[in-house]
């Protein structure tokens, strides 16, 4: 999994960090969220979060506006230019992984197929 995961990442053409792209794309999942919300979800403190929501949003890639329930919170979401960067990147990667995954024979897909239910299991707890 982790070599996997490595060549993937090789596939990326953007000058994000994996981080940055990582938490780009949680934002996305999670819609407009706090930073704390973010941090929560990828598992990591507060300020690390923060240093990187910053430069996403410096490179115009999230958006931040104030949170319209808590004047002391800040809500952030992906911009246009993230939205585009995040479906380059996939789009890169999910061809990638279709061209490999057409070199596999069908019980071999088969068996991929079967497997992902339990890697999502052991991703999610």
């Amino acid at each position: 999994m982790a070599r996997l995961n490595r060549r993937l990442r090789q596939e990326r053409k953007t000058d994000l960090t994996p981080t940055q792209l990582s938490v780009l794309g949680a934002v996305r999942t999670l819609g407009p969220s706090t930073p704390s919300a973010i941090a929560a979800h990828e598992r990591v403190r507060p300020p690390s979060i923060t240093r990187t929501l910053s430069c996403l949003v410096d490179e115009g890639l999230a958006r931040r506006e104030p949170h319209p329930d808590d004047g002391r919170q800040v809500l952030i979401s992906v911009s246009d230019k993230g939205e585009a960067t995040l479906a380059a990147e996939r789009a890169r990667r999910d061809e990638w992984l279709d061209h490999r995954l057409a070199q596999l024979t069908t019980p071999e897909r088969k068996t991929l197929r079967e497997a992902t239910a339990l890697l999502e299991k052991l991703a999610n707890t």
